[in-house]
């Protein structure tokens, strides 16, 4: 125990101590073994040599956590470090990075240390040396930095820092370089490019990419119209225009303008001693006007010089202007005359023969040449344009002198407005010639069908169903039914079909027909229905309006079907637009009112834009042959126009500009009178009044007289018949007592409200029932006669019996109270 505690206590001596007794120790057993004192002093020296370097060696190689201080904590350093503006980053020796901020890891990233950053190489150099001044002088600069291809700049500073002064702190700070091309820009764009322009001299700095930095005001203003746009970004060389000569114009301006001279002054830096091209560095260009006086006027000086001041006067001329050369060459023309000739974005070619058809090509050059090189003369020829093949115009042509290089004066009317005009008033005439043909055979037609349904009627009332006559009758009578309804789509095209409006809502319309357009429509077409607020009252025949909303939903589905697999949408949708509205469009067709306004769109690719001028007229139609008879949109046009409406076709375009899809736009008059409704009361219903009466048949067609009169004797009338006006008029004076005249309406001779008028005179209380295949309305607004009734043809055997029953009950009624 005592060796031990012994053995213990000397553990803890000082270390210094515990090796020096150890070294006596060792020395004193080495003299005792060898007994040579000198032997036993030099095993000391040089045991306490190597214990010595020992413990020197393992002072270097002491690790961190063996020192007596504590390790630092580096998180604490670089919220300390944090600046807004300044990047702080902290290496040792070895150029490891320690720690940074957050700003110089943005600027230079934490996978580099300085001095070895992504810098050019110039920058890299200042870096190293900067590194090396600070260890060795314990502070050091460098600047500017640069990074390659960039245009940022940082200062940046080493100090040499620590106790042991193991550490470098670099900081960083941004350079704000001055840009000299951006300085001319601002010169430029300032009052400086106002100074310039003044003097006829407008200027530009341009990028080594073709690319504007800045125009002067007066740059601007010929260039664009507006001295205010920078044009910055836009390509230098597509504001400008150069002729067949190489003379330099401004685009917007043309030959209108007068030439320029381009000078372009490199912007590269005056200390850079290498010789740069003017395409690698930025460049001042400065256009000068031909008027300036650097070095005269433009090629061949003398009167070439007022040829500018010639074109501005003839520029601001409406009438169509253009000169040439002695050898034929196009000079100048202005814009009424680049109207005329349809090159207004196009430019002017090299010849005027270059205007014309190929046909009158020699004659144009041989007669500018004999104006060119005879004398001063004039004259005129018939040419056809390229854009008019079809239509000869009238080119003067005079000889002038003492104008420099121009020669021939070409004189060309702009037709353009009165040409639209023309083909406006041909194509109003040639609708309304259609509609007037179409409105014609339907009214004749009209009377066959008039004959052939009442004949099935007379028919069927002698055969029952299961008689082998009867379902052949019952397809006859469907099939005149079917043209029935062929004639009432020409009568809407010319808008003279029969009418029964009424004072209505249309969302109410949309809804009954909703379920319907559903079915036709297809489960893969999305049909949605939208209705604004407070809509107005319209009015119309809501049969009508019905069919011009499925006419439009059939189109818009057959559109989408054609277009792929079928899907799309199809949106039907009510507006309110009020006068204010109205008024704001501007419009020049929709008077100021209060409509309701009713849009069917559709995603179906829309409708081309050489097609929409087309797609209301008759017979017109992009389906395949025996898909569309061509009058669903005419029909559709019809009907709207004769309800006092306005119909608008375009095209919606979707993110791409392109066509996405058909928008048809209807507007409907609000109604602002007080509501009617014309009720129709069956006569037994109405008045009790039974079959029986003396009437007066006046119709001129054979076939329709016959039908209605046994129509009428068959319902228990006494008819008497007539085959025209002075006929029926020999017999309401010859014989007066008559309940009731059926009057056809156009008939040879004396017409049917001529016969009235004068049977009126002898009886004014008799009643009229008119027949016509043609509208109501229009007949009311033509026929001046008071108290008549109407029966649109071609009608069915019980309808003439029903309305002939109603018009005399009506009648019957009045005759008490007129008498009252």
């Amino acid at each position: 125990m005592k060796a031990l505690e012994d053995a213990a206590g000397f553990t803890r001596l000082p270390p210094i101590v515990a090796i020096a007794v150890a070294l006596l120790v060792s020395s004193g057993l080495v003299w005792l073994i060898a007994g040579s004192g000198t032997l036993a002093a030099g095993y000391g020296i040089g045991l306490a040599a190597l214990m010595a370097a020992g413990v020197a060696i393992s002072r270097m190689r002491q690790t961190p956590g063996e020192e007596s201080f504590a390790q630092p904590d580096w998180s604490v350093t670089v919220a300390a470090i944090e600046q807004p503006d300044t990047a702080i980053a902290v290496t040792d020796r070895a150029n490891r990075l320690v720690c940074a901020n957050s700003l110089y890891a943005e600027w230079f990233g934490i996978s580099r240390a300085p001095p070895n950053l992504s810098l050019d190489r110039e920058s890299l150099e200042r870096m190293v040396r900067a590194a090396r001044e600070a260890w060795r002088d314990g502070r050091g600069l460098a600047e500017p930095l640069a990074q390659e291809g960039e245009g940022d700049a940082w200062r940046g500073e080493a100090e040499r820092v620590g106790r042991g002064a193991d550490y470098l702190i670099w900081r960083f700070t941004a350079l704000k370089l001055e840009d000299p091309v951006a300085r001319v820009g601002e010169w430029i764009s300032g009052p400086l490019g106002a100074f310039l322009s003044n003097s006829g001299i407008e200027a530009a700095v341009v990028g080594t990419d073709g690319a504007i930095r800045a125009v002067s005001t007066g740059f601007a203003e010929r260039a664009t119209g507006d001295p205010l746009a920078t044009l910055a970004g836009q390509d230098f060389v597509a504001q400008l225009r150069s002729d067949d000569r190489e003379r330099i114009y401004f685009a917007r301006e043309g030959r209108r303008g007068t030439p320029q001279m381009l000078v372009q002054v490199a912007l590269g830096d005056p200390d850079d001693a290498r010789p740069s091209r003017a395409d690698e560095v930025p460049s001042l260009m400065l256009l000068v006007d031909s008027g300036v006086g650097i070095g005269g006027g433009w090629e061949g000086g003398g009167n070439a010089a007022a040829t500018p001041q010639l074109e501005a006067l003839l520029g601001a001329l409406p009438l169509g202007l253009a000169m040439t050369d002695r050898d034929g060459r196009l000079l100048f023309a202005n814009d009424a005359f680049l109207r005329a000739v349809a090159l207004e974005d196009r430019g002017l070619p090299p010849f005027p023969s270059d205007l014309v058809v190929r046909e009158d090509k020699s004659a144009l050059i041989d007669a500018v040449r004999r104006f060119a090189r005879g004398p001063a003369t004039s004259g005129d020829m018939a040419v056809r344009l390229l854009d008019q093949p079809d239509e000869p115009i009238s080119l003067g042509l005079a000889g002038v002198r003492g104008l420099g290089e121009a020669a021939v004066l070409l004189s060309l009317v702009d037709t353009t407005e009165e040409t639209r005009l023309k083909h406006q008033v041909a194509q109003a005439t040639k609708m309304q010639a259609v509609g007037q043909l179409a409105g014609g055979v339907a009214h004749d037609f009209n009377n066959v069908l008039t004959a052939i349904i009442g004949y099935c009627d007379l028919m069927l009332l002698r055969h029952t169903p299961g008689d082998s006559d009867y379902d052949d009758i019952q397809q006859i009578r469907a099939n005149s039914n079917r043209a029935a309804s062929l004639t009432r789509q020409l009568l809407a095209f010319s808008r003279q079909q029969t009418l029964r409006p009424e004072v209505l809502q249309v969302p109410d319309v949309v809804s009954e027909v909703s379920q319907l357009l559903k079915r036709l429509v297809g489960e893969k077409i999305a049909f949605r229905v939208h209705h604004d607020r407070d809509l107005g009252p319209v009015r119309a025949d809501p049969q009508q309006l019905e069919q011009v909303i499925v006419n439009l939903a059939v189109n818009a589905r057959d559109a989408i079907h054609s277009r792929g697999d079928g899907t799309g949408r199809l949106t039907l949708a009510t507006r309110r637009v009020s006068a204010t509205d109205v008024r704001k469009m501007g419009s020049d067709i929709i008077p100021v009112a209060d409509y309701t306004v009713l849009v069917v769109q559709d995603d179906g690719g829309g409708i081309p834009q050489n097609l929409l001028g087309k797609i209301f007229e008759p017979f017109f139609t992009t389906k395949e042959q025996g898909k569309g008879t061509g009058l669903g949109l005419s029909t559709v046009y019809g009907i709207v126009k004769q309800s006092g409406g306005f119909i608008f076709a375009d095209n919606t375009t979707g993110p791409d500009g392109m066509a996405e899809g058909a928008r048809f736009t209807i507007y409907l008059p609000v109604h602002r009178g007080p509501e009617r409704r014309e009720v129709r009361e069956e006569a037994a219903s109405a008045s009790g009044w039974s079959a029986g009466g003396r009437i007066l048949l006046v119709e001129d067609e054979d076939m329709v007289r016959a039908v209605a009169e046994r129509a009428l004797s068959r319902a228990g009338y006494t008819v008497t018949v007539a085959s025209d006006g002075e006929e029926g008029l020999a017999a309401v004076a010859n014989d007066g007592a008559f309940d009731l005249i059926v009057s056809d309406v156009v008939m040879p001779g004396m017409d049917g409200p001529a016969m009235i008028r004068a049977a009126r005179k002898v009886r004014p209380d008799l009643p009229v029932l008119f027949m016509s295949g043609y509208a109501e309305e229009h007949l009311r607004s033509e026929i001046d006669v008071a108290h008549m009734h109407f029966i649109a043809k071609p009608f069915s055997v019980q309808q003439i019996s029903d309305e002939v029953a109603r018009v005399l009950a009506e009648s019957r009624v009045k005759k008490p109270a007129d008498s009252a």
